[in-house]
């Protein structure tokens, strides 16, 4: 089938683009994955990996998050590159075509972005409907083609408002009059600059969520099960948990002239994260009782603020990141598997204030959007 003029040029723009920038993380993907087993023994090792995927919901979900993060990153690419002065032309000649051939466009863009995962995760889903293992591979299938279309999503309406002669939204003239806090400020710009970005984060919330408790409908009470498709919720802000990093750095770097202390500063951070996660809170208190949704809404948002305050210590490395967001996800994970919910809590909200305590007055260099 002959591709559209316009899927050819993003091919060639992003897609070999992000493979020679990420060529060597892929490389070592691959080694981990077919290079540390034995030729004689790969066929039945990932034969048996496969099966595990598809018959078990935990290893389905953990490795669900690790795609999950893997989409980010292109997503932080992709959109970083659209950003760039010399894409701008894009603006113009895409808008040559109708939404809908846009929308396909960038759709096969992402399914060559996510490639890596895909073939496994396709190959995992054929093995698992040859053993009559149904709900998984259906749910494979149906995640990778659910990552794919909110990335297009992403990706056109980032480059359909690239050039636009209105250089204020209605949020900021709706909203002109009104008294902004310190810490609102964010909030405003996710409205004003990032709203494909928070919709798509709260779609995906829901579905995690939804998808998360079906799949465990037998145990849905257990707190468990709460908590780990919190951390998958929180995992899924981590975009904007970078832009809100970015932001700071980028607009607000001169707030640490002004007479804030860093108890003030930390606590506004943390009234971010209460107002960006305001959809999962309603969620949480209608599920729960309000001692246990209390829990796991300062699970959630300690998690976010730790998430946010390791940029401090990394700086805005989005590589490195990504890295440290999958180290934290392993252990918050095995965390509340054991209940310990509380003690994560506890543990995220002190090394959080101790990293903003450290690192807050250190600035870091804002990182090239394109890497």
């Amino acid at each position: 089938m002959k591709q559209s003029p316009l899927t050819n040029i993003l091919f060639k723009i992003f897609a070999s683009g992000f493979y020679r920038a990420h060529a060597g993380i892929l490389a070592v993907g691959f080694f981990v994955l077919f290079g540390m087993v034995e030729p004689g023994q790969l066929f039945n090792y990932h034969k048996t990996l496969m099966l595990t995927l598809v018959s078990s919901p935990l290893m389905m979900f953990a490795v669900f998050t690790a795609w999950l993060i893997y989409s980010i990153k292109t997503w932080h690419y992709v959109v970083g590159q659209i950003a760039a002065v010399n894409q701008h032309f894009l603006f113009y000649s895409s808008n040559a075509f109708t939404n809908s051939r846009q929308f396909n466009s960038w759709f096969y863009l992402q399914l060559v972005l996510l490639l890596p995962i895909s073939v496994y995760g396709v190959l995992a889903a054929g093995v698992g409907l040859t053993h009559h293992y149904y709900t998984i591979p259906l749910a494979i299938i149906g995640y990778l083609f659910m990552l794919s279309a909110l990335s297009a999503m992403l990706y056109r309406g980032t480059i359909n408002k690239l050039v636009d002669g209105n250089t204020q939204s209605w949020m900021l003239t709706f909203s002109s009059k009104w008294h902004k806090p310190w810490f609102s400020l964010f909030i405003y710009h996710v409205f004003d600059q990032h709203k494909i970005t928070w919709l798509i984060t709260k779609g995906l919330s829901y579905l995690l969520i939804s998808g998360f408790f079906l799949l465990f409908a037998d145990v849905a009470h257990d707190i468990r099960v709460a908590g780990i498709a919190l951390l998958a919720v929180v995992i899924a802000h981590v975009k904007l948990i970078f832009e809100e990093r970015s932001f700071e750095e980028k607009w607000l770097g001169f707030s640490r002239n002004l007479p804030y202390s860093r108890a003030k500063l930390f606590a506004g951070l943390a009234g971010v994260y209460l107002i960006i996660m305001l959809p999962e809170a309603i969620w949480l208190f209608g599920r729960f009782n309000p001692l246990a949704a209390v829990g796991l809404l300062l699970t959630g948002i300690s998690m976010a603020l730790l998430f946010h305050c390791i940029l401090y210590y990394i700086g805005l490395d989005m590589e490195r990141y990504m890295l440290w967001i999958f180290f934290l996800f392993v252990i918050f994970f095995w965390l509340i598997l054991f209940k310990l919910l509380w003690i994560l809590v506890i543990v995220d909200f002190v090394v959080s204030f101790g990293v903003f305590w450290r690192w807050y007055y250190r600035p870091r260099i804002v990182a090239d959007q394109g890497n």
